[in-house]
């Protein structure tokens, strides 16, 4: 009768460890499976979200030169009128983002700053200078630099960088939904991100 009754004891147990490991592997198999959804999506994203603009800008550019003291002055001017393409890119491959498997956690560590990049066209009009003033390349460069600022206060001032902003937190959207579809926390600068606003409210103050 003892015999009966170990030998049940053994393969009730064998059948129990049995399970567990039959359920191990299959969290596993489930974890591992979550893993790669999650990285491919994540070079999925890996991608320079971009968005362009179109600026004009006129402006008037004028030296005087004083010779001899003030006894002669000779002045120089031009009337240049800009034309502008700016665009705001991410490049997203530069994200970087830990995996904790064990917590089952996407960790944001950092984002990449905005690349700002302006294509002006220049065009020239009421060039006059005088012959002991005349224009040369420090003056050409003056208006580049000049009408360079000028076109980054604009872009500051316009909505391209909120636009900008607004397709980069569509694109980390993306992985909390995966995420939270597969049971994982994402988080972002340490703080676990519970929803989609929560996600475009926290993003906003920390890339402003």
């Amino acid at each position: 009768m003892k015999r009966v009754l170990v030998g049940a004891v053994i393969a009730l147990a064998s059948i129990l460890i049995y399970k567990s490991c039959e359920n191990h592997q299959k969290e596993e198999a489930i974890l591992k499976e979550s893993s790669v959804l999650i990285q491919q999506e994540l070079k999925n994203v890996s991608k320079l979200v971009v968005t362009e603009g179109h600026f004009a800008e006129v402006y008037n550019y004028a030296d005087s030169k004083e010779l001899f003291g003030t006894l002669i002055t000779a002045d120089k001017k031009a009337l240049v009128v800009v034309n502008a393409e700016a665009s705001i890119s991410y490049d997203l491959s530069k994200i970087k983002i830990e995996l904790d498997e064990r917590q089952k956690t996407i960790r944001i560590l950092s984002i990449p700053e905005p690349e700002i990049k302006i294509n002006p066209d220049f065009e020239y009009y009421d060039v006059s200078a005088d012959y002991l003033n005349p224009f040369n390349a420090e003056d050409y460069n003056a208006i580049k630099e000049n009408v360079k600022q000028s076109l980054m206060k604009k872009i500051e001032a316009s909505s391209l960088k909120t636009n900008a902003q607004n397709r980069l937190l569509s694109e980390l959207s993306r992985i909390y939904v995966l995420s939270n579809s597969l049971g994982w926390t994402l988080e972002y600068h340490e703080k676990s991100i519970n929803s989609l606003d929560e996600l475009k409210s926290l993003g906003k103050v920390r890339l402003d």
